[in-house]
């Protein structure tokens, strides 16, 4: 539940017209949920015939439009572009004087602050980052989803209330990032999102290999009760072979990666390698017991370098 009080209505947004630069999963759902706080979405953009197709089940109302006339509707608009379009985006809708002074320009790109959006500000639009530490699925699910949802948001200075006032509109909870560390918050947010699919993937595909017929059913349990013990305790919640210092027993399991999923042994190792140095630094796996793994890791099999 958030934790954040709804803003005084002295200090929320006026009621705005809202456009959509962007038909993704993310740009239908934010609109959609300033929809519901008052707003008014009045036009979209979409290239494809799935974004067009989302934008008509979430927006309804929005017609689909090109960038350009967006802008000339739209007090907010919602650039959602993935994250290596959205420079030469801005630049272009700047160049062609599509953007209007005073309108509120608001990317959702996790990489980039407001910096991004300086041919924006330069032609007197007002930059917003607002990018929502969630995965998107483009259906009106999303919407409830952000109850919650941390953004993590960037802005000049007297732009920030009104920023906040949105993503708590929209159910998130701002949170601040100064704008030389964007792009290491959000390297944070897909090293664990992200590479978090991958891993939950491939644990899937092995047990399927191993003979589990419900793979996703033995993991739920785990893996949410792993998940709660690390946000709640950190390194704390450190477990399994290499936190033990069980070099044989990570050796067998390299084995039988390179056995019956080669391409899952460099991503084992080098988490292997990860976990290890983390549970030495935090004293989890003894010293004693570190110099036999170690060597395991190193060499990837399970010969060399195990010399108990």
């Amino acid at each position: 539940m958030s934790t954040f009080q709804q803003p005084d209505p002295k200090d929320r947004p006026a009621r705005l017209t809202v456009g959509v630069v962007g038909a993704g999963r993310v740009g239908p759902a934010l609109a959609a949920s300033l929809q519901l706080a008052g707003h008014r979405p009045v036009a979209v953009s979409g290239v494809s015939e799935t974004s067009r197709r989302r934008a008509a089940q979430m927006l309804p109302d929005a017609p689909v439009v090109t960038p350009a006339e967006v802008l000339e509707r739209a007090d907010l608009v919602l650039l959602t572009v993935p994250d290596d379009a959205l420079p030469g985006l801005v630049e272009g809708l700047a160049e062609t004087g599509a953007v209007r002074p005073g309108q509120l320009l608001a990317h959702t790109s996790g990489r980039y602050g407001a910096k991004v959006l300086d041919p924006a500000l330069r032609a007197g639009a007002l930059p917003l980052a607002l990018h929502p530490a969630m995965t998107f699925t483009g259906t009106p699910v999303d919407v409830q989803r952000l109850a919650g949802c941390s953004f993590g948001v960037t802005a000049p200075d007297e732009l920030r209330l009104a920023a906040e006032a949105l993503v708590i509109e929209m159910g998130g909870e701002p949170e601040w990032i100064a704008e030389d560390m964007r792009p290491l918050y959000h390297a944070a947010l897909a090293l664990g999102a992200n590479h978090l699919v991958t891993l939950v993937a491939q644990s899937m595909e092995l047990l399927r290999e191993a003979g589990v017929t419900a793979p996703d059913r033995m993991l739920g349990p785990l893996l949410g009760a792993a998940l709660d013990n690390a946000l709640r305790s950190g390194d704390a919640a450190l477990t399994g072979p290499v936190a033990r210092g069980d070099a044989g027993t990570v050796a067998a399991h390299v084995a039988e990666l390179r056995r019956h999923a080669p391409g899952a042994v460099a991503g084992y190792l080098a988490m292997a390698r990860a976990t290890a140095d983390r549970a030495l630094a935090h004293g989890l796996l003894k010293p004693e017991l570190a110099q036999d793994l170690l060597g395991v890791l190193a060499h990837g099999d399970g010969t060399e370098g195990d010399t108990r």
